[in-house]
């Protein structure tokens, strides 16, 4: 598992220490939306051998950071963290539509949607923020990429600082995933994590300036092992 040169974001803007805490509240491996309960398919991926170790478990996670629907929910984020941060309604349902459909199995999209409504009561109820944007017509699940953004947006949490954050948190908690199934040692975990800085970096950039028509995933591997967990005999994991 090689590691790979970090693609520059643009520099981030000012931020106040309430704002920059709420964020490391939110992205923590801590708060509460149940995130250590889901695999995103990396059990089945290691019940047939396709990770086995420190390095197949990197490249896994990379591919689902720059090809599947850890780049899918980048682009989703983007465009929620901007309608809600103009308080446009329609365009948040339109993000929230598409967030909801752009899922490869269900387990994926109760791993995604279940999260979002836990991080959405969570949040309230620690931070209520006055104004908080509303998704106009929209009484579907909210994804978990979309609740980070609207709250990231309401509390004045620069997208350029919300987004890597957000897709850090997204892969340590696979991470942590795969450390438990294959198992590895802590030490090995970390640096799985500290490889896969280059793909975080990369994708952040590409997707704050990528339309939202891009949204979607071509990680066909990690949704074809989602589905497979759905009939796995042994889980650990719900998805």
């Amino acid at each position: 598992m090689a590691t790979t040169t970090i693609t520059p974001i643009p520099t981030a803007t000012f931020m106040d220490s309430g704002a920059l805490f709420r964020l490391l509240a939110w992205t923590s491996p801590n708060f509460p939306v149940g995130a250590f309960s889901y695999s995103h398919g990396i059990e089945y991926a290691v019940e047939c051998g396709a990770v086995s170790d420190a390095a197949t478990l990197g490249d896994w996670i990379a591919t689902i950071v720059e090809l599947g629907s850890g780049r899918s929910d980048a682009i989703l984020f983007c465009a929620a963290w901007r309608a809600a941060a103009t308080n446009d309604g329609a365009v948040l349902r339109d993000v929230a539509e598409r967030a909801a459909a752009l899922r490869g199995s269900a387990e994926l999209g109760l791993e995604t949607t279940a999260q979002g409504r836990a991080f959405t009561e969570t949040q309230a109820a620690a931070w209520p923020a006055p104004g908080m944007p509303v998704i106009s017509g929209w009484n579907g699940p909210v994804a978990y990429p979309i609740a980070v953004a609207i709250a990231c947006a309401a509390h004045g949490i620069p997208l350029d600082v919300a987004l890597p954050a957000y897709l850090h948190g997204f892969a340590s908690n696979l991470t942590s995933a795969g450390v438990r199934l294959v198992p590895l040692g802590q030490m090995q975990g970390q640096r799985v994590l500290a490889a896969l800085e280059g793909a975080l970096g990369r994708t952040a950039a590409e997707a704050i300036v990528a339309p939202l028509s891009d949204a979607g995933s071509a990680a066909w591997m990690a949704d074809w092992t989602s589905m497979l967990h759905e009939t796995q005999r042994t889980r650990l994991f719900r998805s």
